[in-house]
């Protein structure tokens, strides 16, 4: 099993917006020191507490201080955005980066967001599909481009000065394109199907329920057989709120403090799927009543925390539950103890993975 980083950070919303972006910048430099593989970056526009506006701007201001890791869109919220922006400063990135981009991509789930850019009422994943295709086609094509869709209609085709370079768009330095990853938020998520039918690998969100996330499996191998691709648990991505302190107090006490980093993602995530009439993302059964599902359960169950003996064998426990999965992404939170939350990623790279990596090969041995 491999270590990753994904964050999509709630912040207070009195922090200093400098201290936020400070913060977030050094967890994705701590977990290149530390070895994790890679790093995601979420983005909303209309959000104070994910205060993170854009995931590109972000991975740019941190590129040239990182040294192996590779950086990740978690994700790019395609409608927002003109294709066109979007291949040129992907394609920038992958230069940047000297090939170590991984392209992020959803149709976005904060509503405002989508209020705010004008979509709101619109098919988003039409918009989205539009997108994607909009921005492969202009890396696989050549000028004027000359695409033509729904929403956006792309061409250089009457100021185009090929001799001189104008009128062309720059492509990625990895061939065809950066790896595409697509973020699956929902239970027996279709997207994930159709995603890995054209060859884009998941990531199952951090606040799905376990049943949720194993049902991304299946669907991801069916994706894969339309493709004529093998079902590589490799190449699954699985995020996980996970905390890790050297004393099982220090771990349960800023865990489950009310007033704490991860109660309070929990609270604010909760507030908003429920409002939106998603609360189905953290019901542990379809049938489960909507008055059942209290902030308390979610926290109780989404939730890993402990001494590095512990937080390994919940993580054994919890991939027991969903099947094999190659990358665990440590889910990003907000830094009220500096200390705390620095030595909990620490802790999982030098502590905990080694004991999950040697139960895997043991277990693996054995069978």
């Amino acid at each position: 099993m491999k270590l990753g980083f994904f964050t999509m950070p709630i912040h207070p919303l009195d922090k200093d917006w400098r201290q936020c972006l400070q913060e977030d910048r050094e967890a994705f430099l701590l977990a290149d020191e530390l070895g994790y593989v890679e790093a995601y970056a979420g983005e909303h526009v209309t959000d104070k507490a994910e205060n993170i506006t854009s995931c590109m701007a972000f991975i740019a201001w941190i590129a040239a201080a990182t040294k192996r890791i590779r950086l990740g869109t978690g994700t790019v919220n395609m409608p927002n955005a003109h294709p066109a922006a979007v291949a040129g400063t992907v394609a920038m990135l992958d230069h940047m980066l000297d090939g170590r981009f991984i392209f992020g991509i959803s149709p976005g789930g904060l509503l405002s967001d989508a209020e705010v850019f004008g979509n709101l009422d619109n098919n988003r994943n039409e918009m989205f599909l539009e997108a994607i295709n909009h921005v492969l086609a202009i890396w696989a094509g050549e000028v004027p481009y000359n695409l033509k869709g729904k929403y956006w209609t792309i061409t250089t085709e009457r100021t185009q000065m090929p001799e001189i370079g104008q009128g062309m768009m720059t492509k990625p330095l990895q061939r065809p394109h950066p790896p595409i990853v697509v973020t699956a938020v929902a239970p027996f998520s279709k997207g994930v199907t159709e995603a890995a039918a054209r060859g884009w690998d998941p990531i199952s969100a951090n606040f799905l329920m376990p049943p949720w996330v194993k049902s991304h499996w299946p669907n991801y191998v069916e994706g894969c057989a339309r493709a004529g691709r093998p079902a590589d648990p490799a190449n699954w991505r699985v995020a996980k709120s996970v905390f890790v302190a050297d004393d099982l107090a220090t771990a349960k006490a800023y865990a489950t403090d009310p007033s704490g980093p991860y109660v309070s993602y929990y609270r604010s995530l909760f507030t908003k799927l429920k409002k939106n009439g998603r609360i189905e993302l953290f019901k542990s059964r379809r049938d489960q009543p909507d008055d059942e599902v209290t902030l308390e359960s979610v926290c109780e169950k989404l939730i890993i925390w402990g001494t590095p003996d512990k937080v390994a064998d919940d993580l054994l426990a919890f991939r027991e539950q969903v099947g094999d999965f190659g990358t665990l992404l440590y889910a990003g939170k907000d830094w009220k103890d500096r200390t705390l939350g620095r030595n909990s990623m620490i802790l999982l790279a030098e502590k905990v993975l080694p004991r999950v990596e040697a139960a895997i090969g043991s277990n693996e041995a054995a069978a």
